[in-house]
């Protein structure tokens, strides 16, 4: 069974007093691609007003329906965006709340999942994931 990684910009910190929780570290990423999606999270936080998350791990089927469950339980889920990615099921979903969706139709985040997986593709997971939070923040606009 692989690792899964949910990371919320603030909720790293909150978890363990070290900016990482546990699973994550046993994850798929170095310290380093952490840090780096980290600071892309933070930066489409802030630059939009929505809440981006990100999940890594196993889907269970249907996997749209786990992926959508998954953004129910975030905090904010009408303002939150999830990109969620099961590198060993080759999935991933992108999953808008009801405000989020306003600033990012389908069509946008349609555009952002082909980019992304043209990184999963070329192996470079971390970069795929911050390209798309880039490009999804983007089109998002300043909120």
């Amino acid at each position: 069974m692989e690792p899964e990684a949910q990371v919320t910009v603030g909720e790293m910190q909150a978890q363990t007093g070290t900016g990482v929780p546990p699973q994550v570290l046993d994850g798929p990423f170095s310290t380093r691609q952490l840090l780096r999606i980290d600071e892309a999270l933070r930066l489409a936080d802030q630059g939009t007003g929505l809440v981006f998350s990100v999940y890594v791990g196993g889907l269970d089927e249907p996997i749209r329906e786990h992926a959508e469950r998954l953004h129910q339980q975030l905090a904010e889920p009408d303002k939150s965006v999830l990109i969620a990615v099961s590198p060993n099921q080759r999935q991933l979903e992108i999953v808008t709340g009801r405000y989020a969706r306003k600033r990012i139709p389908d069509t946008y985040a349609r555009l952002a999942a082909l980019s992304m997986v043209a990184s999963f593709g070329g192996g470079d997971l971390a970069g795929g994931i911050i390209q798309g939070l880039d490009q999804l923040a983007t089109h998002a606009g300043k909120g």
